[in-house]
């Protein structure tokens, strides 16, 4: 039997299974070293202190990509980080070890960049393995072709700048 999506949706029904039965033993082992009591308040310290630093990453994640989108810019990086914080604290919200220690790698500033570079990997083969090439705005069709051109602007084209729509002023 093939399933319809592939190995990543093999890989995710596998993971929806592994990471409870993974947890679960990490519990009753940490709890049989440390204590029921110990366990339960190390869970809960680590869910505050995971609310705690989601909040601020979050916050930083917003700015960073506020600033993105006032300066004109594409906020690539400023995305994959706002996403990684969001991943992170979904992760930290969930009961277990496992899930906190991979919500954590993804919400400590300096190692959210090693998470990134990950994550574009993988995603970039992904993209590679589907036909598409960088910077062809994800049409398959076009495989390195290069037409050279010029761009000409049309006289009759008014352009209106963010300052005069902020200032009031009409287009001159």
């Amino acid at each position: 039997m093939r399933l319809r999506g592939g190995w990543p949706l093999a890989l995710f029904v596998v993971l929806l299974v592994a990471i409870p039965v993974l947890e679960v033993y990490l519990l009753i082992e940490v709890g049989q070293r440390i204590g029921v009591l110990a366990t339960v308040l190390l869970l809960v310290l680590e869910a505050v202190v995971g609310a705690w630093l989601t909040r601020r990453e979050g916050a930083r994640a917003w700015k960073a990509l506020d600033g993105a989108f006032r300066g004109g810019r594409v906020p690539t990086g400023e995305l994959a980080d706002a996403a990684l914080v969001l991943v992170g604290g979904v992760l930290l919200m969930l009961p277990g070890f496992a899930t906190d220690v991979l919500g954590l790698f993804f919400l400590i500033p300096f190692t959210r960049p090693f998470a990134r570079r990950v994550v574009a990997f993988f995603v970039a083969r992904r993209l590679s393995r589907a036909g598409v090439v960088p910077g062809t705005f994800g049409s398959p069709h076009a495989r390195g072709t290069v037409v050279e051109g010029e761009v000409v602007p049309d006289p009759e084209t008014v352009v209106v700048t963010p300052q005069q729509i902020e200032g009031g002023r009409p287009p001159s």
